[in-house]
């Protein structure tokens, strides 16, 4: 009997849901999404997780066995609980997001919840670009920047849930004012919207990270300064991290780390010129494996790989 585990993704702009089998396949029809965003309102939000979790639960075979349910979301989020306060979606603060998840489940099973940044880490892992590390820092470079840990092969979670979470770590020479209150914050030097708008600041004249990496692709100066202006700042930020906690290796993944085909070198580049520490030039950066499958895979992981949870 094959075995599934629900997987909830939540973040900045959707809401993700599907059924991941204990190899980590994601099965396609029950695969849905609604949209959230800033403006939502706590009971718009909540609509758009009951109708993907709805759906996705709806197509689970007859024949097959729901595990339980594993959500990562986009942080903060309040230790294990199951609360969350996604900086991003305002209109949710200490919401009880793995309470609402659990009353759409039969009675009983088990819910997980952990921040983004520590899905995406579990699932390179588990099925991606860093099977068999035992040190290793996911990362999504898309709407917000996340972060995750896992250290001699197990996660790192802190006492709030939040480890991890590098997208709130300031990186040397930068000073813009991050939605967080602080400044200089890698999200608000390297996120997409953030790059996007740093752009238009150096005459780009395009709205989103598409016409963005359309741009630079066509030799905008502004735009191509923009993709570099924001892989050099993750670059910072990593080698940062591994002089602290020694990484083998970083995987990226999230939309904007697609804007450029060069993106994931000019990080590598920047961690390897930072210092003479070669424990710290030599960590390894890499793209995600899983395209846009990663945090789905990563929040079933929090079912099917109890030995990395643990």
């Amino acid at each position: 009997m094959t075995e599934y585990a629900l997987a909830v993704d939540l973040g900045g702009t959707k809401v993700e849901s599907a059924l991941v089998d204990e190899h980590g396949a994601v099965l396609a029809s029950s695969r849905h999404r609604r949209p959230t965003g800033s403006a939502a309102s706590s009971e718009q939000l909540a609509a758009a997780v009951t109708g993907a979790v709805t759906d996705a639960l709806a197509a689970l075979p007859g024949e097959a066995h729901l595990a339980g349910a594993g959500i990562g979301s986009a942080g903060p989020i309040a230790g294990t609980t199951g609360d969350v306060s996604p900086l991003n979606l305002p209109a949710w603060r200490d919401y009880p997001l793995g309470a609402l998840v659990a009353d759409l489940l039969p009675r009983g099973l088990p819910v997980t919840l952990r921040m983004d940044g520590i899905c995406i880490t579990l699932a390179e892992i588990w099925t991606g670009a860093a099977r068999g590390e035992e040190n290793v820092m996911g990362m999504i470079v898309s709407t917000g920047v996340g972060g995750g840990l896992v250290l001699g092969g197990h996660v790192v979670t802190g006492r709030s849930g939040n480890a991890g979470h590098i997208g709130h770590v300031q990186v040397a020479g930068f000073v813009d004012l991050c939605a967080c209150g602080a400044r200089g914050c890698l999200e608000a030097v390297a996120s997409g919207p953030r790059s996007v708008a740093w752009a238009r600041t150096q005459g780009f004249t395009g709205a989103t990270g598409e016409e963005l990496a359309a741009a630079a692709r066509a030799g905008d100066a502004a735009a191509r300064a923009a993709v570099e202006r924001s892989a050099a700042a993750v670059g910072r930020a990593i080698a940062s991290a591994s002089a602290l906690v020694d990484l083998d290796v970083v995987a990226i993944g999230g939309g904007f780390s697609h804007v450029a085909d060069d993106y994931i070198d000019h990080v590598q580049a920047t961690v390897a010129d930072h210092s003479d520490f070669g424990f710290v030039t030599s960590t390894r950066v890499v793209a995600s494996a899983l395209s846009g499958e990663g945090p789905l895979v990563g929040a079933a992981a929090l079912v099917h790989r109890r030995d990395l949870v643990a």
